[in-house]
């Protein structure tokens, strides 16, 4: 087999290789198997024409043209001409398939149903990468590029995926590029015929010295590999915000089609609340006297584990007109309607629309969807908030003491929902829930107690400066330290709520801002915040305030409860938590059939409290260090190459031995530089005739022409003369020759004499001599054992 087919088939391999990443996203993946038929069908078409040879451009054009032809005969062989020819009609079926494939993409959860549209995508998007990687690394013979294709299809898949096996198709992705650039190194090793000087280092070894490069190169690879997978787990996670910018946020989407991105809201909400800068992130103008009670809320956390809340994935549908009627809300309960206007800042580019709560109608222009449950607007399509000028109908509703205490018990199916606690958390909780609501009796005064618990009674503590917690033990510590800000007291008393049967959620927005002069309320980046809304039949979602000093009392936790020492309400706070950005959610609960039929939920977005407990000590100077050895790890050849050349041509001693050992530097920096820009050296050949080669490929003028035999001149006085006469100026020399080397040639090989220097395969022979001088000195250490010749005396 041919280097070249060798080549080809490793770049198909690498594509498939890749393409595993996309497999979680879809079910059934049978798509793969077409995918590699295909892709063999047109790696075939381009060995048979580099055979031939066709050139680089028509070799392009053959594999472009089969690859439609294959796509035609697979996706529109109704539409075309025999089957084969795509005309019109073929093209035009081919963009309802896309429209429907990316229609698909953002209505199912993940794994996604096999629909056409989405097969074609997958199997279209594998072939066009396939043919870019085949291009550059056979077509072109340069696999090092050949991996941003190979990175951008792997890139798209880990976007769009759970995360939960990303290192396992990672492992895999990076295994197919590695091997097709060994597979193109011993290509290249394969041609340079006697590179490397010297006898086989081992008896009856290979003379070219290709193979022990090769091996030491796939060494190389598997612990770059390795060090690629456990240097992470190291590292400390970077994530985004929640005020901050659509994309910004971890595992940040578009938005498209209800995936929305998911965050950290616990940092966010304490940076947020530390900022020196209160900056305006929205102005609003309500028809009613008293916006105190004015929250504008983003998003409901209403499934926790124990170590996060985060929404439910639920499903995403158009926005209605009018809204309906929020669940559990009785005909009963004394509401009025309330029309606000919000204006949002230019900077401030929110997924989620802040609404006050209940909304029942909304007017905005842009891409928007509704969720249901939480009754929450998500942009579609990287809509966000920036600049946006937006009306909001909203319910003030105004339920008693009475009502809330005689509230029915919620449906089972709700109750069982929202009350689940998972078997992680501390016993604490409960049992301290259970300690401070002794003697309620019934949900409604167990949730003032708790309310005056946190806010009043308890001894607790509003501190922004107390890092946010980590795992299950973070409400233990919270309710054993009894400091915090919004968000342990919003999860500490959800939580807890949930422990005593009441179903419960918590809400993430902004407090009510601060009234102006012009009839108008700021609302500022201090005023984000987190608060509990606990769930009571009649009344439907209900909003409690634990948190001290911050937002304001609901009226109805203070009526008709004898013995109540909660304050009156306070004014609108101006300092809280901070809103959410977003990021996709899977659901795995929901079959692909049922998804097709839309008979469950898509996903919602997750505003995901990561709970860590801030940056260490070791974040800043690790991250610091991280980011220029990624920069270097690329131009690592490059700059070992600048390192090498500078010593080389650097200062020597003057004694005639530093001068000889000088000399015979600055000729092997000769050699290396002709061998980087496409003149292989040969070691077989004298100083002179090696000499007399390189100006002839180089197609040096006679000036230049001139260094490069007074070089050689020099190199052989220090090889043959019984004492050599040092030369001066040799390393200017060495330098006129390089200049004139890269006028002589294109700017692609100069481009690669730069950053990809051939030269740099001496790393690889330096790596295959140590570790065959390290076996050699094991092999002399080791104690020789004599047997026994076995002989009788």
């Amino acid at each position: 087999m041919s280097g070249r087919t060798r080549l080809a088939l490793c770049a198909t391999a690498a594509t498939l290789m890749a393409a595993c990443a996309l497999l979680p996203l879809v079910s059934p993946a049978t798509w793969i198997l077409q995918a590699a038929i295909l892709l063999a069908a047109q790696s075939g078409v381009g060995a048979a024409a580099r055979r031939v040879p066709l050139a680089r451009p028509l070799t392009v054009a053959a594999q472009a043209l089969v690859t439609l032809v294959l796509l035609t005969l697979v996706f529109a062989r109704a539409q075309a001409f025999i089957g084969l020819i795509p005309g019109p009609d073929a093209f035009r079926h081919f963009a309802d398939l896309l429209q429907q494939g990316t229609d698909d993409v953002g209505r199912y959860a993940i794994p996604a149903p096999l629909s056409p549209g989405i097969r074609l995508l997958l199997i279209g998007g594998v072939l066009v990468i396939g043919l870019i990687v085949d291009t550059l690394a056979v077509t072109f013979r340069s696999a090092a590029p050949a991996g941003l294709p190979l990175l951008a299809l792997y890139s798209v898949a880990a976007g769009l995926s759970d995360g939960s096996a990303d290192w396992l198709w990672f492992l895999v992705a990076a295994a197919g590029y590695l091997m097709l650039l060994l597979a193109e190194g011993r290509d290249r090793l394969s041609q340079w015929g006697r590179v490397f000087g010297g006898a086989p280092r081992t008896p009856g070894g290979d003379p070219s010295g290709a193979v022990a490069p090769v091996r030491t190169g796939r060494r190389i690879g598997a612990v770059a590999l390795g060090i690629a997978l456990v240097v992470p787990l190291t590292l400390p996670a970077m994530q985004g915000g929640l005020l901050d910018a659509p994309g910004t946020g971890v595992g940040s989407g578009t938005g498209d089609g209800g995936t929305i991105s998911a965050v950290n809201p616990l940092v966010s909400l304490r940076d947020s609340l530390n900022v020196d800068e209160d900056r305006t992130v929205m102005t609003l103008r309500a028809d009613t006297g008293d916006t105190s009670d004015l929250y504008l809320r983003i998003v409901s956390l209403d499934d926790f584990d124990g170590t996060t809340w985060k929404p439910s994935q639920r499903h995403i549908i158009g926005v209605p007109d009018p809204f309906p009627t929020p669940a559990g809300l009785g005909r009963d309960v004394k509401r009025s309607e309330i029309t606000t206007t919000i204006s949002a800042a230019d900077w401030y580019a929110q997924d989620w629309l802040p609404m006050p709560y209940p909304p029942s109608g909304v007017r905005i222009k842009g891409s928007w969807r509704y969720e249901p449950v939480g009754m929450t607007l998500v942009g579609d399509h990287g809509q966000s908030t920036r600049g946006l000028t937006y009306q909001v109908k909203s319910l003030d509703v105004q339920p008693t003491a009475q009502q809330l205490a005689t509230a029915p018990d919620p449906s089972p199916g709700l109750r069982t929902e929202y009350t689940k606690v998972p078997a992680s958390l501390p016993a604490v909780v409960a049992r301290t829930a259970r300690k401070v609501t002794d003697g309620a009796a019934n949900h409604y005064e167990q949730a003032v107690k708790l309310q005056d618990y946190f806010a009043v009674t308890g001894g607790f503590q509003y501190d922004t400066r107390v890092e946010v917690g980590s795992g299950p033990q973070a409400i233990a510590r919270f309710l054993k330290d009894k400091q915090g800000f919004c968000v342990h007291f919003s999860f500490a008393m959800a939580a807890m709520a949930r422990t005593l049967g009441i179903p419960a959620r918590v809400a993430v927005g902004f407090a009510p801002g601060a009234p102006q002069a012009d009839g108008t309320v700021s609302v500022g980046l201090k005023d984000a915040h987190a608060w509990p809304e606990l769930y009571f039949e009649g009344v439907g979602w209900t909003r409690f305030e634990p948190t001290p000093t911050r937002g304001t009392v609901p009226s109805y936790t203070q009526s008709d409860t004898p013995g109540s020492t909660l304050p009156a309400p306070a004014a609108p706070s101006s300092a809280a938590s901070a809103a959410p950005s977003t990021a996709p959610s899977a659901s795995q609960s929901c079959t692909p059939e049922l998804k097709r039929l839309q008979e469950c939920a898509s996903p919602s977005a997750q505003a995901v409290p990561h709970h860590d407990d801030g940056p260490k000590w070791y974040a800043v100077p690790a991250w610091t260090l991280a980011g220029p050895a990624a920069l270097a790890l690329p131009l690592s050849p490059l700059l070992w190459r600048r390192r090498i050349r500078s010593v080389r041509l650097g200062a020597h001693g003057r004694s005639e031995a530093d001068a000889a050992v000088h000399t015979l530097a600055v000729w092997q920096e000769l050699t290396d530089t002709a061998w980087d820009f496409g003149i292989l050296p040969d070691e077989s050949q004298t100083p002179r005739r090696a000499a007399a080669r390189i100006v002839r490929l180089g197609h040096l003028d006679p000036v230049t022409a001139a260094s490069v035999h007074r070089l050689a001149d020099a190199v052989e006085q220090v090889l043959y003369a019984p004492r050599p006469r040092p030369t001066a100026g040799l390393a200017e020399d060495v330098r006129r020759i390089t200049e004139a080397l890269r006028s002589t040639v294109g700017r692609g090989t100069r481009l690669r004499a730069t950053f990809v220097p051939r030269s740099a395969a001496r790393l690889a022979w330096a790596a295959s001599a140590w570790w065959a001088s390290l076996r050699a000195r094991a092999t002399a250490a080791r104690p020789t054992v004599r047997k026994p010749s076995g002989q009788q005396g």
